[in-house]
């Protein structure tokens, strides 16, 4: 209790910092760490490829106002120094800059006269299996794409190679169609995560089905399940609204071959939306099962404990009343009232257990 209480006063002391900071900032509030800003840069056109990987950022200031498309992936957003220098170079709001650097940030969109901002969550598992929802922000203009992530790793390793060996329409398309084609990318592995946690909610149902399964960690696994399926309905459910602005936005950035592509990855987000809402029911339903077998459990073991009881309390009985320390008790005197009385005791003890099995309670 202690421990949690310090958690949450850690997390308001966390809030409070960030409410007192003025609006435009750019501070960092994910977790610090010593590793450097890199960029890759992607310059394509039809006939045209080029990859630049660097920590320069003035390197990217080459590709501003070219013929060609150019896609700056930005990994590491500890050094909000160089985020600064590169958002004033594409003249980014403030605000837009904030956000980026801002990982508890929701997902959301933005409209500009000159670029569209988005923000959204990368979910996937790292190395160690643990479930991680990485703060990603994207910038789309008239001939450019700036996508923010926090660390190295992303899954857009599919896109790239599409890009390298012009597979596909994206060589011949637009700023929008990588765009789309990024979020196609973020979307596709939600699909993965789910399917994961599919996988994983299997698992637990057979364990609590097996009468051989210890269950010692269930009740961690499911609560680690519920924080998860928490965390992904916290990225999926307001991107759906994203998209779905996408889709309906006016502005010239988008042309109209691309909101067709839009309007379906809006019906691949509401597939995702409809499969957290499922497997969020599932696993509460986990829950409901784990308990309802304990207590199933709990009422054997009282139904065992009470059938005892009942067999031994005649018996209790009647070695209780030959026990008192009355001077005259006829059946003491008697030659073999000693085993009339282990008898009698033995009769009871047969035809309780007869009428319990009759009864179909053993």
């Amino acid at each position: 209790m202690r421990a949690k209480t310090k958690k949450n006063k850690k997390m308001l002391s966390k809030s409070k910092k960030a409410a007192n900071n003025v609006p435009g900032t750019v501070k960092y509030t994910g977790v610090r760490n010593n590793t450097a800003t890199k960029l890759e840069i992607i310059d394509y056109s039809k006939e045209k490829y080029e990859q630049i990987d660097t920590e320069q950022i003035d390197v990217a200031f080459n590709f501003k106002g070219t013929d060609h498309v150019t896609w700056i992936n930005v990994n590491g957003l500890n050094n909000t120094t160089e985020i600064e220098r590169l958002g004033n170079y594409y003249k980014l709001h403030p605000l837009i800059q904030e956000d980026i650097v801002s990982v508890n940030q929701r997902p959301k969109i933005d409209e500009y006269d000159d670029y569209l901002f988005i923000v959204f969550k990368m979910l996937h598992y790292n190395e160690n299996h643990e479930f991680v929802a990485e703060h990603v922000s994207l910038v789309m203009g008239k001939d450019y794409v700036l996508t923010f992530q926090e660390a190295d790793g992303d899954v857009f390793d599919d896109l790239r190679d599409r890009l390298k060996n012009a597979k596909g329409r994206i060589r011949n398309a637009g700023a929008d169609y990588l765009m789309f084609a990024i979020l196609d990318a973020v979307i596709d592995n939600y699909f993965s995560v789910i399917e994961v946690m599919s996988e994983k909610i299997e698992l637990l149902e057979d364990q609590l089905f097996d009468e051989e399964e210890v269950e010692v960690d269930i009740t961690k696994d499911i609560q680690n399940l519920k924080k998860e399926i928490l965390k992904i309905r916290r990225a999926v459910f307001p991107l759906r609204e994203v998209v779905n602005r996408l889709e309906k936005t006016e502005t010239s950035l988008i042309e109209e071959r691309t909101t067709n592509y839009i309007r379906d990855l809006y019906d691949h987000i509401i597939q995702v939306s409809e499969s957290v809402d499922i497997y969020r029911e599932m696993i509460w339903g986990l829950m409901d099962m784990y308990m309802t077998r304990i207590s199933n459990k709990m009422n054997e073991v009282m139904k065992v404990l009470t059938i005892m009881a009942s067999i031994f309390i005649p018996l209790t009985f009647m070695a209780g009343i030959y026990g008192m320390n009355f001077e005259y008790i006829p059946e003491l005197q008697f030659k073999y009232g000693y085993f009339v009385l282990w008898a009698a005791m033995i009769l009871v003890f047969i035809g309780m257990i007869y009428y319990f099995k009759r009864k179909k309670w053993l």
